[in-house]
């Protein structure tokens, strides 16, 4: 078989799925996270039409934390308390793909943003507690709906408020819109196995 080089565009959502995955860890364990790399996430929900990959992020410096985490899974410099990103990223990709094969909820999901958007616009913000809460509850009636569930590990007492379980939510939402970007920019799981040399030089392309 021969092998597909990873491309720059495959990179830019890779660390999209990756970043929304070490926020999910972080917030699940510690109970925050910066704002502006939460609302990165929030803000790509609603990029259903992009002119590029890079604007869905807003931009690549949006996406550092990301393309580091990334790296160093790469260079197998990840750490026990790392695992869980892994394993989040693993399940947000398993999940992307159950996605793509259901068209309707792929609408569902689609007209719901769209009214999402509306009221986040009425809010003038992406990050509104009314907003997010609505992003949680599409997760809950759609993705949630499907028989795998990703496992989230962290301190009980903040997986138990509201307002941190919605963010969680929202952000493996986040990571499953990105792990459907990959997939259609040509994104394989074998370029994880296989390709890490060339997905290291794109990302060191993308650093510098």
């Amino acid at each position: 078989m021969l092998l597909k080089k990873p491309t720059k565009d495959q990179i830019i959502a890779l660390s999209g799925v990756f970043q929304a995955c070490q926020l999910v860890e972080t917030l699940a364990k510690s109970g925050s996270i910066p704002a502006d790399r939460f609302q990165v996430c929030i803000e790509s929900l609603f990029q259903q039409n992009p002119d590029s990959t890079e604007q869905v992020f807003g931009s690549v410096d949006n996406l550092q934390l990301g393309m580091e985490t990334l790296q160093e899974l790469l260079t197998l410099q990840t750490t026990a308390k790392q695992s869980d990103t892994l394993r989040y990223a693993v399940g947000v990709i398993h999940l992307s793909r159950k996605l793509l094969n259901n068209k309707t909820m792929i609408n569902m999901i689609g007209e719901r943003l769209e009214q999402a958007n509306r009221q986040a616009a009425h809010f003038s913000s992406v990050s509104h507690t009314n907003v997010i809460a609505n992003l949680a509850q599409i997760y809950q009636d759609s993705i949630s709906t499907f028989r795998y569930r990703i496992q989230v590990n962290g301190y009980a007492g903040y997986l138990q408020q509201d307002s941190i379980a919605q963010r969680i939510r929202c952000l493996l939402f986040a990571g499953i819109r990105a792990a459907i970007l990959w997939h259609q920019l040509g994104g394989k799981r074998y370029h994880l196995i296989f390709s890490r040399k060339q997905l290291l030089s794109q990302l060191h392309t993308l650093h510098t």
